[in-house]
């Protein structure tokens, strides 16, 4: 056997214990928090994505890198999606962004409430051009806020290495919210397992931005290459340097 396993499986304990037996009472008191109003309730889920991040440093024993920097501003980011790793550590990341999520989660009871009210905008696809209406709507309320919007243009996760097509309201919702799109290259995927989780780095790249009104198959095309930046190591923009999260 390798003598790296019990580690791994001691740290897994551990992980899977700390994580979510605090998760659990962070859930219930993110319902009592959206009674109190939106500070009340942001402020939670941002202790729960710290603490998920402190555990997967801690625990775990993942460093988190960045090359480039977090432009913290109202744009569109895009981002590659190959674990659960990156959806809970976007209010880390990002403060308190307004992330793009699938219409079933809004159905959770407890959980839809609370996720309405701290801002995440429901995908509602193939529902018609009411409900797209009312997601742009939405989206633009939350950019004029100042919020930062997170999308994962994949619609889904996939495995380290794979560069399946983006989904094809991506295009259609750059073009009507007008905003710039900051695509953000991951690879949490190798470590961030379902399974057993594993020891080592996992990294943000920060990828060029990408302005508005260009054509959907020119930012397309230019998202697609971003996010999958790191599997292909030989492409590192000039100027990029590691920084920690």
């Amino acid at each position: 056997m390798d003598e790296r396993v019990p580690v791994t499986i001691l740290r897994n304990f551990l992980f899977y214990n700390a994580f979510y037996g605090v998760s659990a009472v962070l859930v219930l008191l993110s319902v009592i928090a959206a009674l109190f109003g939106h500070r009340a309730l942001r402020r939670v889920v941002s202790l729960w994505s710290d603490w998920h991040r402190w555990c997967v440093e801690t625990l775990l024993d993942v460093k988190v890198v960045f090359e480039g920097a977090v432009p913290l501003e109202p744009v569109l980011y895009a981002i590659k999606h190959e674990s659960y790793f990156e959806a809970i550590d976007t209010p880390h990341v990002f403060g308190t962004p307004s992330v793009f999520a699938k219409r079933e989660l809004f159905d959770i009871p407890g959980w839809g409430r609370s996720a309405r009210r701290y801002g995440l905008i429901p995908v509602a696809r193939d529902k018609g051009a009411k409900a797209l209406r009312a997601m742009i709507a939405l989206a633009r309320e939350k950019a004029g806020e100042g919020r930062p919007l997170v999308i994962f243009p994949e619609g889904t996760r996939v495995a380290h290495g794979q560069e399946p097509e983006l989904q094809a309201g991506f295009a259609g919702l750059y073009k009507l919210l007008g905003l710039p799109v900051v695509p953000i290259a991951v690879d949490s995927g190798p470590l961030y397992h379902r399974g057993l989780k594993r020891s080592g780095t996992i990294t943000y790249r920060i990828g060029e931005r990408i302005p508005a009104g260009l054509t959907r198959e020119e930012a397309e095309r230019r998202v697609h290459r971003a996010i999958n930046a790191l599997n292909h190591p030989e492409q590192i923009t000039a100027g990029e340097r590691p920084l920690s999260a």
